[in-house]
């Protein structure tokens, strides 16, 4: 029986048993009569749309879910059904989905979440949302509690506090759709908070069935004299998958369980509505004239999604790095340099088009930049300011990858498993890329110089300076023991005049004035190692 026949069933037994104990059979006849009138359903919908929720969701999900639904009112649809499979994703761009579809039924048009094949923590939220579910065959719904992770111990309990801040936007958020759509509220709860232990129950008179927590079935089972007891633990019931009675599950969900629940599970626990293996199924069952058409993300929402990706994030930031590498050897090349800026831009660009970064990352990398700009430009060596400048600047990009916690302060740690899993994947995108990114500098480094054109981009390691004179006519510069003036100040690094030729130097960390006299000491691959030399007298 379906969650909503057994709501019109038990309204008319309702109906019925006063209709008998007051005014007669005449009554019971027309409540018999008038029940299924009051319980029928609102007029078949005449067009329909299905849009699909996949993967992660985050407010570039949202957004595309928002145009699809303008998209479907512009087009007069009066039904539109959520195609559910997604593990969850951002608690907030859930919350603005909900808030989206329920705003709906107000519009005339009717909600329904077809989970296929799964709607598992934020996506089990959207699914309540709905007016009425349907479950695939092998399909799953739930698990939507927040857990907090520890770095070193693993998961742990939260703080009354911050779990209470965690919880308490999708516990309200459970509530309202429950009470809007007639979901279990127990069951719901269940759903997002660890602690709460659900037990279902029959009547012993009436058959009826429904689920308590360990309270009060300590009060209507445990505390009750078996003579006047009128409730007992659900023993069997009748799987709708197999068609044989099956055991039931008592408790429903044990206390430091999370509530998830299968297809037949959510169907006969009044949960779901029907289980629709396919397409044309949930087209039967809601009495559709035409398979619905399909709303899916356009070229650029996908496109959008494709640059949140992990990989594709690790491999802008591998072409940032080798950009800003060429530059820095070469200044003035510019095609590096602004390939650099726009892998920069992508990497940051992206996680916020997505909602996934928040505006402290970039305040960190500014912050970061700045202090880096002052151990290169104004203080001497790499001190306090440039290993703090680093540590920001990773810190800001490993910041991208964690979203936004739901009724947490800005800056707070991390209280959510999601959150820390966000920040393990970014750190594990930032450390391979980085290694890719020094390996690529290496080989360019030993190869580069060799390949046409590439003699313009680094400068080649020289041979000392006999061999040199006797193979080459025209010797190149910038070589060991060779003396140069600066051009400009070396901050370490800068320029040095050595003949008629310019050459990128770099000192050992000093300072030296342009004017200034120096030597070549040493070749560290493309680098050309200088030392000031004193004065002449």
């Amino acid at each position: 029986m379906s969650r909503r026949q057994h709501r019109r069933f038990a309204a008319t037994n309702k109906c019925v048993r006063r209709a008998l104990t007051g005014s007669g059979f005449a009554l019971a006849l027309l409540a018999l009569w008038a029940a299924p009138i009051a319980g029928q359903d609102t007029p078949q919908p005449k067009k329909a749309v299905v849009i699909p929720i996949e993967g992660m969701i985050n407010d570039v999900l949202r957004r595309s879910i928002e145009r699809r639904l303008d998209e479907a009112r512009a087009d007069g649809v009066n039904l539109v059904i959520f195609e559910m499979d997604t593990p969850g994703g951002m608690v907030t761009s859930a919350l603005d989905i909900c808030t989206l579809i329920k705003k709906l039924p107000d519009e005339g048009i009717r909600t329904v979440a077809w989970v296929n094949d799964m709607a598992l923590s934020a996506g089990a939220m959207i699914s309540v949302a709905t007016q009425e579910i349907l479950m695939s065959s092998a399909s799953r719904i739930g698990d939507c509690a927040p857990i907090m992770v520890s770095p070193v111990g693993g998961m742990t309990e939260l703080g009354e506090t911050e779990r209470a801040k965690a919880e308490s936007p999708i516990l309200q958020e459970f509530r309202d759709s429950a009470i809007r759509n007639d979901y279990d509220p127990l069951l719901c709860r269940a759903m997002v908070t660890v602690g709460v232990e659900v037990w279902w129950l029959d009547n012993i008179e009436t058959g009826q069935r429904k689920f308590v927590d360990s309270a009060k079935k300590k009060e209507l089972i445990d505390d009750t004299d078996a003579e006047q007891r009128q409730w007992r633990l659900a023993e069997t019931y009748l799987d709708p998958r197999s068609g044989k009675d099956v055991p039931a599950k008592n408790p429903v969900d044990r206390e430091g369980e999370l509530l998830t629940l299968s297809e037949g599970e959510a169907l006969v626990y009044g949960f779901a509505d029907a289980i629709t293996t396919d397409l044309d199924q949930v087209v039967a069952h809601l009495g559709l004239p035409a398979t619905p058409e399909r709303l899916d993300m356009n070229g650029w929402e996908k496109f959008a999604m494709w640059l949140n990706s992990p990989l594709v994030r690790g491999v802008f930031f591998i072409i940032m790095l080798l950009g800003a590498y060429l530059e820095f050897q070469s200044p003035g090349l510019i095609v590096p340099g602004a390939t650099a800026l726009v892998a920069l831009g992508i990497f940051l660009g992206a996680p916020y088009a997505a909602g996934l970064a928040d505006i402290w990352t970039i305040v960190l990398l500014i912050v970061g930049l700045v202090l880096l700009a002052v151990e290169l430009f104004i203080l001497p060596g790499f001190g306090i300011a440039g290993i703090c400048g680093v540590v920001l600047i990773l810190v800001a990009f490993v910041g991208t990858f964690v979203p936004a916690e739901p009724g947490m302060p800005r800056f707070s740690w991390p209280s959510l498993e999601g959150t820390w899993d966000a920040m393990e994947k970014g750190m594990i995108v930032m450390a391979s890329s980085v290694i890719i990114a020094v390996t690529g500098i290496a080989l360019l480094a030993r190869y580069l110089p060799s390949m046409p054109f590439g003699g313009r981009l680094v400068l080649a390691n020289p041979e000392d300076a006999a061999s040199l004179a006797i193979s080459d006519p025209n010797p190149k510069v910038a070589l060991v023991g060779d003396i140069g003036i600066v051009t400009g100040d070396l901050r370490p690094g800068g320029q040095a005049r050595f003949g008629q030729a310019i050459v990128d130097v770099q000192s050992q960390g000093e300072y030296v004035d342009a004017g200034k006299r120096v030597q070549v000491i040493a070749h560290e691959g493309p680098k050309v190692i200088v030392r000031p030399l004193p004065d002449e007298a």
